[in-house]
């Protein structure tokens, strides 16, 4: 359906549900979200309204779509959790993959298993690693330093045609120029942050909405204007403290 995140058009949900794992997952909106709908639509009901399931009715969707689209694939879970089987994963990427006139965009907490899967499609398939989709586009979430100390380091070994972060909630100010995942070699090492095709910010909403610091978005804005990566600052949320920031959305320059 079409969607109101301001950085794609179209969300796809063949998976809903999760669980979670980090700091950043305590006010989930999709979890919210499922509580609304517990009972319709394919959700549980309550409590089990966020539990994992596989919509199989939901795979040919992308086929009905017939002008090309930037895709959000589960915004209402995350397609790599350790409970979705790669065989059902395989088969969204088949769709994915025939549907190459639409850009699809995934966004996991879980970089491990999506590597997991990666090899496992290489030996499934009998393709290199290498031979990627240019149409998917893969991005982990990463809302504090340590998330993005875990995180970025697997995405960079995943050969995807564009890799990104999205930094929100920004719960925190997160440096790419000390990364302890980094050799340094000098004051401003930013071979990492270049390694990366585009960068989201964004602070909390919702009830509970985490504190997001003005200096942090800003900071961050400037290592990825020092290291060329495009910069989309999403919104500052509702538990924003400090001046304006500049309303910058950049796109990867690839594809």
């Amino acid at each position: 359906m079409p969607s109101k995140i301001e950085w794609t058009q179209e969300t796809w949900n063949p998976i809903t549900g999760c669980t979670k794992i980090s700091e950043g997952c305590k006010n989930c909106y999709a979890e919210r979200m499922a509580r609304r709908l517990a009972g319709r639509y394919g959700y549980p009901e309550q409590p089990n309204h966020f539990n994992i399931i596989l919509h199989a009715d939901k795979l040919a969707q992308p086929d009905k779509w017939k002008k090309p689209r930037k895709v959000f694939i589960c915004s209402m879970g995350d397609l790599f959790h350790e409970s979705v089987p790669f065989t059902y994963i395989y088969i969204i990427w088949k769709v994915m993959a025939i549907n190459n006139r639409h850009t699809f965009q995934i966004l996991t907490k879980r970089p491990k298993q999506m590597l997991k899967f990666v090899h496992w499609l290489a030996g499934a398939d009998h393709i290199s690693i290498a031979e990627f989709p240019q149409n998917v586009w893969v991005g982990v979430t990463a809302e504090n330093q340590r998330t993005a100390d875990e995180r970025i380091p697997v995405l960079l070994s995943i050969p995807a045609a564009v890799r990104f972060v999205s930094v929100e909630p920004m719960l925190e100010s997160i440096s790419f120029r000390w990364a302890n995942w980094l050799p340094i070699k000098d004051h401003d090492h930013l071979d990492g942050l270049r390694q990366l095709d585009w960068l989201i910010c964004g602070g909390e909403t919702g009830p509970g909405a985490r504190e997001m610091k003005a200096t942090w978005a800003m900071n961050l804005y400037r290592q990825c204007q020092d290291a060329n990566v495009p910069f989309f600052f999403k919104k500052t949320g509702d538990s924003f403290q400090g001046g304006d920031l500049p309303l910058v959305r950049e796109y990867p320059n690839k594809r």
